[in-house]
């Protein structure tokens, strides 16, 4: 018996030092009914910390029988409680709410004690993340605290205050919230808290610094936050505390240790809060979009989405790089219909303007950058915006003003963007503004300035992974080329023709030449570079579109009463952005499809072989032909289309 005695103390010794392993292993030796309601509840602790959650709530359930039977009402509340926050944090809200009427039943006719505090707490919590109820959950808040105060429990006065904190930022007051967050805090740093409440207040301070843009308390309670954790040595809970770690890792430009952070987060919470990890699975998305994985990415934000978690505007994003920008702007505006809290409308706004940008939808975009900078502008921390807000809305500004042709403007909101961006310590952010500020500069004529910018953005993006935008840049620095098929049409004898009809129908004439080749040019998909002379400088981007576009402009001219003949050139091939707007191409690829061009004779559709290596066609081919085309020291074999 003394044996049995001497391993209870033990365990309890090890459950009262929150050495959570040492006591798992410590009750794990005893048969469950020779346990007292309070070890059961000291071992469901252990189970819970140790990432037992089934077996905890297993435990939890026995411990409430046993404090019941006992006639322990307070007891027993407090463990239905308890209860209730596990199966909440699940996503079983049925449950939860079950226990909680029963830690309301039991209570009702009890004499005030500290239980009634821990269910004010609860219907708190309850209003402020259920609901979104702020002034009920602010009153259940001061109810909680006073108790916590009259009872002397310091953990129940701090969750309050930390609740409280997060309502009144939720609500706009800003400087007041804060205030109490530092309160709380200096709390769990001094480690007079219990361990779930430290972990609680450290999860509420973290993610209200965010909501706030506040990235640099974020980021230094995070890693207070982290040290807790490693101290505890647990599983379960803290998964949180790394998701938060995650978040502040992509920020800093650690996108690979991020996404390894938030994998393992994911991992260590399994369905501890679903809420919690369907944030981590929204995090991992962000940052896989970021490197270009976009499959990957997509799957992650179908996890968010399946554990509770919105998965725009990340989403809306994928499809926006994926070039479907109608399911961009459906996801965004489906996103945006369906919020109404200022702090989430924040969160997705940016990605709005530019969605609406792409969509070309400039007085949506301006719209929507208004509406973020104010609410920005109601959420000041002394009397200034966050870097980061600041960061945002100038950089939504600074997209706006370049889509609208304004790169002077441009220029001065995204070299602000860049600046506050660089002080938050975001590089990719930074980068992004500078890539943005590079295409400003050019368009202002100022080469050097642009490609200081555009080299200092490539350096980022190479650095962080990100091969998407590091792609971009080098296409803008004209160090990347670019895969498209070109054609180049050319009226056939225009000075004989000229002089023939005189300058009044010979205008006419091209009018109308011009028109039909844009039409047909459009219709087939095409992309107007720009007229040369006669004719036209045109990309596609297959063969078969450039194929399908040049028959039917030589049948169009063809059913004309009066129209000139033509000759035009095809060839798939590499080439680089060049011009000011880098709006033109250059390269071994054009020079090649302008000279094939050249060579074609009158009515005549010439192609490079190369061109429909492995591309099938419902037009005849002429047998191929070796063509010497100048500039070129090989001869380039050509094929001719018969279009009639």
């Amino acid at each position: 018996m003394s044996q049995v005695l001497d391993s209870l103390d033990a365990a309890r010794n090890a459950a009262s030092r929150h050495a959570w392993r040492e006591t798992y292993s410590a009750y794990s030796g005893f048969d469950q009914r020779d346990l007292t309601p309070h070890d059961l509840e000291s071992f469901a602790d252990a189970a819970w910390w140790t990432g037992k959650l089934e077996e905890a709530i297993g435990l939890r359930e026995r411990a409430y029988a046993g404090y019941a039977a006992a006639g322990d009402k307070l007891s027993a509340a407090r463990i239905a409680l308890t209860l209730s926050w596990d199966h909440s944090g699940r996503g079983a809200f049925a449950v939860s709410h079950g226990w909680f009427a029963s830690a309301e039943r039991l209570l009702e006719a009890e004499p005030d004690a500290l239980e009634h505090g821990l269910l004010a707490l609860t219907r708190a919590i309850n209003a402020l993340f259920g609901e979104g109820e702020l002034s009920e959950a602010l009153a259940n808040f001061e109810l909680a605290y006073e108790h916590g105060r009259r009872f002397g429990d310091r953990d129940t006065q701090v969750l309050a205050l930390t609740g409280k904190a997060r309502a009144l930022v939720k609500r706009g007051d800003v400087e007041d919230g804060l205030a109490l967050l530092d309160e709380a805090n200096a709390a769990a740093v001094c480690g007079e808290l219990q361990p779930y409440a430290t972990g609680l207040v450290y999860c509420m301070t973290i993610s209200s610094c965010q909501d706030l843009g506040d990235y640099r308390r974020a980021a230094e309670w995070t890693e207070a936050a982290n040290r807790w954790c490693d101290r505890l040595d647990v599983s379960g809970f803290p998964g949180a505390c790394r998701i938060h770690r995650a978040e502040i890792m992509r920020l800093r430009g650690d996108l690979l240790g991020a996404e390894k952070q938030a994998v393992e987060a994911c991992e260590e919470l399994h369905d501890f809060e679903r809420s919690v990890t369907a944030g981590g699975y929204y995090e991992i998305g962000e940052v896989r979009r970021r490197l270009g994985d976009f499959a990957a990415a997509e799957e992650a934000y179908r996890r968010a989405n399946e554990l509770g978690r919105d998965p725009q505007p990340g989403l809306a994003l994928l499809r926006l790089v994926e070039g479907k920008v109608d399911s961009a702007v459906a996801g965004i505006m489906r996103a945006l219909q369906e919020i109404d809290d200022p702090l989430s409308r924040l969160r997705r706004l940016p990605a709005h303007v530019e969605i609406a940008i792409a969509a070309s939808d400039l007085k949506t975009a301006r719209a929507a950058a208004d509406e973020l900078e104010g609410i920005v502008d109601s959420y000041k921390i002394g009397g200034r915006r966050a870097p980061a807000f600041d960061a945002t809305v100038h950089f939504a500004f600074g997209q706006i003003k370049l889509a609208e042709n304004d790169p002077e403007g441009a220029g001065r909101c995204l070299q602000r963007a860049r600046d506050e961006w660089q002080r938050v310590g975001a590089p990719y952010e930074t980068a992004q503004a500078r890539m943005l500020l590079g295409i400003a500069f050019r368009r202002q004529g100022d080469e050097h300035a642009a490609t200081t910018e555009l080299e200092a953005a490539l350096a980022a993006f190479e650095r962080l992974g990100a091969r998407l935008d590091e792609e971009r840049v080098k296409e803008l620095l004209g160090r990347l080329e670019a895969r498209r098929t070109f054609v180049f049409t050319d009226i056939v004898d225009s000075t004989k023709l000229l002089e023939t009809l005189g300058d009044e129908k010979w205008r006419k004439l091209l009018a109308r030449h011009d028109e039909l080749l844009r039409e047909r040019i459009v219709e087939n998909g095409g992309e107007v570079i720009k007229q040369t002379g006669d004719g036209f400088f045109v990309a596609f981007d297959n063969p078969k579109a450039a194929i399908g576009a040049a028959v039917a402009i030589q049948r169009a001219l063809a059913a004309e009463i009066v129209a000139p003949d033509i000759r035009i050139g095809v060839h798939t091939g590499g080439a680089f952005h060049t011009g000011a707007h880098l709006t033109d191409y250059g390269g071994q690829g054009v020079h090649t499809a302008a000279r094939i061009g050249a060579a074609a004779t009158a009515a005549e559709i010439l192609v490079s072989r190369d061109t429909l290596d492995g591309v099938g066609t419902a037009f005849r081919l002429s047998e191929p032909r070796a063509e010497t085309l100048k500039g070129f020291e090989q001869p380039v074999e050509v094929v001719s289309v018969d279009w009639r």
